[in-house]
């Protein structure tokens, strides 16, 4: 009897971990991993990031509500990695690991650079798992329109050096001073 009891048991775990492993498989077949990378003398900025795509949905204010925290992206929070202290907007921010956030709204959002890793980029009920109290650096920056419609979310890096982040007609930028 304690047999059959173990090996339902082990049955309903392997169950739920295979599972688990196929939802996870397809929301990032959805939302595909990208890394960006920008490199400059000694200095390496790294962006790691899931990219949801619009498939037709309204994306701002409603895929990605205004005033309302966001994982910048799908799936894990979005992860920067800096090896130098770099400047953004006259605030150092040390050389480590950071998860990124922002609050989007129409006219501006606010970027939130925070020293907390997470696991993934929601809770189960579908609230942000970012702790403030680990935020280390928040920045308000302008919303600039874009002539095209962009499909997919993305997060690049421009010479004279900003990180963007564009989705829909949406596109912010973030200075960096390295």
């Amino acid at each position: 009897m304690l047999k059959k009891i173990i090996l339902i048991l082990l049955l309903i775990g392997l169950l739920l971990f295979g599972g688990f492993q196929y939802m996870i498989y397809q929301t990032k077949k959805a939302s595909p991993e990208q890394v960006e990378t920008y490199t400059k003398d000694d200095a390496t900025l790294s962006v790691f990031y899931s990219s949801p795509a619009a498939r037709g949905r309204k994306v701002m204010d409603s895929l990605v509500p205004f005033g309302k925290i966001w994982r910048t992206g799908a799936n894990e929070a979005t992860t920067f990695i800096t090896n130098k202290a770099i400047e953004i907007e006259g605030t150092e921010l040390a050389a480590g690991t950071y998860t990124l956030w922002t609050i989007p709204n129409k006219t501006s959002w606010e970027i939130i650079f925070n020293s907390k890793s997470y696991d993934w980029g929601l809770n189960w009920d579908g609230t942000s798992p970012r702790e403030p109290e680990f935020d280390v650096l928040r920045i308000t920056v302008p919303v600039e329109q874009l002539d095209q419609f962009q499909e997919r979310f993305q997060i690049h890096f421009e010479e004279n050096l900003y990180l963007t982040l564009s989705w829909e007609k949406t596109k912010v930028k973030i200075p960096i001073v390295l």
